[in-house]
């Protein structure tokens, strides 16, 4: 029996953080939850430790010193995930932007479809965004197709953050040497993972824009992954990632 981990990253989550917990609880293959709360002002980390009494044994978190990134946060909960032993881990929102249930079907795709990586993709399957203004719409759409271009990824949405890894793809991957810390993470992680060989699935999914709480998204965000993907590709050009032992 696998051991199946999801990690959350939360800045200000106090809106949507009982609800998510409480979902994920319920998911059918009763998966662990990792919060990752980078000193949230809101109180964010308080309702999680009150959750915690509630979820002793499958509920966790990190407390960071302030925000530090949301690659950060995914890297220390990776580290985490392989140091506690689980086989298959999960990265997700807190705000319901990423459908909890859709995890099942990432999980079928690693487990039954052969894949190492299972992305849960909003252009897989055409444009499936709700409640998007149209110009973050096609800002998002057209920088995925962008990202391919330039790396060969063969990915419909790159920049995706609703991703399954199964626990080797993070093993085999150098975390220390990801050098991206915000959005464009994700898409290094998908680079890395495809250069290493391993087999990088999609799963159409539904994603709706966030009803309670803030946005952390921005321009310099979309700025990081267009100039950054660039870079990422030269050096790949020259030092090719090796896996880990």
């Amino acid at each position: 029996m696998s051991k199946k981990l999801i990690i959350i990253p939360t800045y200000n989550e106090k809106e949507n953080i009982d609800a998510m917990v409480r979902t994920v609880m319920a998911l059918p293959f009763a998966p662990d939850l990792l919060v990752i709360d980078d000193n949230s002002p809101d109180g964010t980390a308080d309702l999680v430790r009150g959750l915690q009494q509630e979820f002793s044994s499958r509920l966790h978190m990190i407390n960071r010193a302030g925000k530090l990134g949301l690659g950060t946060a995914y890297i220390a909960g990776f580290k985490w995930a392989l140091a506690n032993g689980y086989d298959v881990i999960f990265e997700m929102d807190c705000d319901f932007s990423h459908n909890p249930a859709d995890t099942v079907r990432l999980l079928q795709e690693v487990e039954e479809n052969g894949s190492d990586v299972a992305v849960g993709s909003r252009y897989k399957s055409g444009v499936n965004v709700v409640n998007w203004p149209m110009g973050r719409v096609l800002m998002s759409y057209f920088a995925s197709k962008y990202v391919r271009l330039v790396t060969g990824i063969p990915v419909a949405d790159t920049t995706a953050g609703f991703v399954c890894y199964k626990a080797d793809v993070l093993r085999a991957i150098d975390l220390d040497n990801i050098r991206f810390k915000g959005y464009a993470f994700q898409i290094e992680m998908k680079f890395t993972a495809h250069q290493l060989g391993f087999r990088v699935g999609e799963v159409p999914i539904v994603f709706t824009n966030r009803v309670l709480g803030t946005s952390k998204m921005s321009s310099g965000i979309f700025g990081e992954a267009f100039f950054g993907v660039l870079s990422m590709k030269l050096r790949s050009l020259f030092k090719k990632p090796k896996r880990r032992e």
